[in-house]
Order: structure tokens, then sequence, then C-alpha cells
């Protein structure tokens, strides 16, 4: 679509304006930050013709709506993304600056890139290649706190409910199967934590006096931990829930290349890599408090702690995943170990019946847009507020879209975008606001 080739030049350097704001909600001293990131959102989407614009917040970080109104008969469509980002980790292991944009080899490079100030791109770039005027509603809710599990945003749906209102619903912060080739999301797995703390002791011990009498807690730790999974890898927690995935083929080359697998290591888990990414579920340890090495004595450690996050399987229910994850941690600390859990985030999974006249019409702007066919796909990942969404707009379609690829690498260091599919992402979403304007039984 060559309305969308001529204003790709400056939907991308609003891009990279909106990647320089160093937007990270989960750090409370950039706050600020993320207030000025909603003010840029706020001037882009006046700028690109919306009357309607407004900051919002319930207790929370800002977000931003904006409406243009829909003509008569037609539907309006509620474009999501997120202007919030995750915290850039080390710089050193950046190859170019987290927060300065860097072309290399067609793709660019900084924090929020692709995840998800390119969903801002796109819904920018779609609405002007309509020179502001499609011909739907178009409502665009760019939140604020998405990489801090949405907090608010309940607030924020049921506050706003009627500015919100929509018949389709576009959530452009997801995955495609490939740079040629786009992925409909179609399944997400939800998302329980939890931190676990180990208590052996009432004070450090001579580790010379005490060691093989006494336990130490990270000793303890350690073996609770190693207790969530089995020899080959698969959760070994009693009472979850496994759904079906997608026939789909993910070859063992694929993976390797994707994840980075080191010389010899080898995949976990049983199940095809579509079953075991999409409707299986997961437990990774992703934090450990201890003491660190370099203050390390020959001391029995009295307390430790871990953070466990555990993806749920479509289908499931988080919190009593939670709650049988919390039982597992209870019962198997060895030697009498005394064991607290504290829960953290629960997200709910989410299945979308992707079928009718919306996702047909999505389909065929995929194809128009990319030249291929799109994937039906679930996403390991989770987006606890698809779930949010439904409950708030039950008779509205949700299609989860986005812009990323399998090297994007999001939350990780080198977050990428690839820019051509910056343009497929941003050309099938104006196909769609035509089409859907255009479709008298989706209108209706």
């Amino acid at each position: 679509m060559q309305r969308v080739r001529d204003v790709l030049p400056s939907v991308r350097r609003d891009l990279e304006g909106l990647v320089r704001i160093q937007s990270v909600w989960a750090d409370p001293a950039r706050r600020g930050e993320v207030q000025r990131s909603a003010d840029a959102v706020v001037k882009l989407l006046s700028e690109a013709g919306f009357k309607d614009v407004q900051i919002v917040s319930e207790g929370g970080a800002p977000a931003v709506i904006a409406r243009h109104p829909a003509p008569p008969g037609a539907p309006t469509v509620l474009l999501y993304a997120h202007h919030d980002v995750q915290p850039e980790g080390d710089h050193t292991q950046w190859n170019s600056p987290p927060f300065e944009p860097t072309e290399r080899d067609g793709r660019l490079y900084g924090r929020g890139t692709a995840d998800d100030k390119a969903g801002i791109a796109t819904h920018l770039a779609a609405f002007r290649a309509h020179r502001g005027n499609p011909p739907v509603g178009v409502t665009v809710f760019v939140e604020g706190e998405e990489e801090s599990g949405s907090p608010s945003l309940s607030r924020l749906l049921a506050a706003h409910r009627e500015t919100l209102a929509s018949d389709v619903i576009v959530i452009a912060d997801s995955d495609n199967w490939s740079t040629d080739v786009p992925s409909l999301t179609v399944s997400l797995r939800g998302l329980a934590d939890c931190v676990v703390e180990v208590a052996t002791l009432d004070h450090g011990l001579h580790s010379g006096l005490w060691g093989g009498v006494a336990p130490d807690a990270l000793t303890v730790l350690v073996r609770l931990l190693a207790s969530l999974h089995d020899d080959e890898g698969n959760v070994a927690v009693a009472g979850l829930h496994e759904a079906a995935a997608a026939d789909v083929d993910y070859p063992p080359e694929r993976v390797r290349a994707e994840t980075g697998l080191l010389d010899g290591v080898r995949e976990i888990g049983s199940g095809s890599v579509p079953q075991r990414l999409w409707a299986k579920p997961a437990i990774t340890v992703i934090g450990i408090d201890t003491t660190p090495i370099d203050k390390a004595s020959n001391t029995l450690i009295p307390r430790a702690r871990a953070k466990v996050s555990m993806r749920v399987a479509p289908g499931g229910d988080a919190e009593k995943h939670l709650a049988a994850l919390t039982r597992h941690l209870e019962q198997s600390a060895p030697w009498g170990a005394q064991v607290t859990v504290t829960p953290g985030d629960v997200g709910q999974p989410y299945t979308i019946d992707a079928t009718g006249a919306v996702y047909d019409v999505a389909r065929a702007a995929f194809r128009q847009a990319w030249g291929a066919e799109p994937v039906d796909t679930g996403i390991g990942g989770s987006i606890p507020f698809i779930a949010a969404f439904a409950e708030a707009f039950p008779s509205a379609k949700i299609l989860v879209t986005g812009v990323e690829d399998p090297a994007t690498q999001a939350h990780s260091v080198n977050e990428s975008l690839h820019l051509g599919v910056l343009e497929r992402a941003a050309t099938a979403e104006a196909l769609l606001l035509a089409n859907l304007g255009s479709d008298g039984k989706v209108a209706t």
C-alpha cells in the first residue's frame, strides 16, 4: 500500500523519538520519563488528526486515549499498544546504546523499538495512511504499565468503559512466525509468580564448625527449586493443566537458532515444541537473593529466597495453579526447613476463537500486505490484560497482532525491530481498517 510507504519515514522518526524516552515504569526514578512519554504520544496522535486525545490514570501510570468517531453504520476499532518499556539491564551487553535507536542490517536496535513502541508506530502509520479519516471509528489506547503487569488496567477499563467500547480490538503486542510470514495469536499462556523463602537457622554459623550437621538455607533452597522439574525438564508440580497446541512444524535447528542454545545444551521437556511452548505449564527461577560471591565467607547461610515464575497453559486457572505451586514448595523442602511463600502477580491465560467475518477480513489484509498466508499460533508468553479486555467487552472481536519476530529479543539486550516487518504490519492494519469499513457484514 503506497500510502503506508509514503508515511513510513515520518513514522520512523517519531518512533525513534519515543525510543529515546526512557519510559521504564518499573524504575521509580524514571516515572517522570513515563509522563514525558505519555505527553509525546498525545502530541503524535493529535498531530495525526485525532481531535479527542487525553491522558488518563487510575492510580497507576499515565495512559493515553484518542478517539476518531465512527461514520454512521460503521464499526469502531480499538487499537492497543503500550508506551512503557522493560528495564534495559547491563548497558555493556548492548551493541549500541539502549535508548539511542540505531539501524544495523535492516533492523532498528534499542529498548522499546519493538516492544511496544513499534505498536504505537503501527497505529500511527495506519491512521496517517488514511489521511486521518478512516472509514471506521478508531480509538487508540496506549497503556503505560504493561511491563509491570498492568495493575491499574481493570480500573482504567471500568472508568472509561464507554470511551473504549468497540466492536473490534487490535492488540499490537505479539509476535510473527518470521520476518516473511505473519501470525495471528490465538492462544496465550497465563502467568503466576511468587517469592519462596527458606530458613534453617536463627543466625549464621561457621561452616567448618557446623557444616555437615546443620543445613544451610541456600543448599535447601537449591534442592527445593530442583524439585520443580523432573529429570527430563518437565514441570513436576501436581495439579497443573495441559492443553493442546496447533500442529505446526518447529524443527530443532530453529529452536537452537532462535534461543542461542550453547553447544551441547539440550532442550528440556517432552512433547512437540509448540506443545511445550504454547500448551504446557512452565516454571522458571528468575531471581535468587543470597550472599554475593564477593562478600561470601565460610558461613552457613540462615535464610535464602528465590522468585519463581510460572506460565499457565490455556484453559487453566492461574490462581489455582499458584495455589498448587505454593503447596509443592511448602511440602517439598528437605530436612524440615521452614518455607514461606509470598504470592505475586497473577494473569489468566486466554484462547481466542478466531473464526467469523472479522477474522476473515483480518487474514485477507495480512495476505495482501505480507504476500503470505498468516499462521495461527499460540504464544508462550503472557499478555494477561487480554482476558481483562474480553471481560470488559465480551462482544468485541479480539485480534492479537504485532511487529516482533523471532530475532527481536524483546525484554533482552539488543532488542530490535525488523523495519520490513513494521511496513508490512502497518500495511495490514491500514487494510484492515479499510476492509472493516467496506464490509457490510462486519459493520453490522
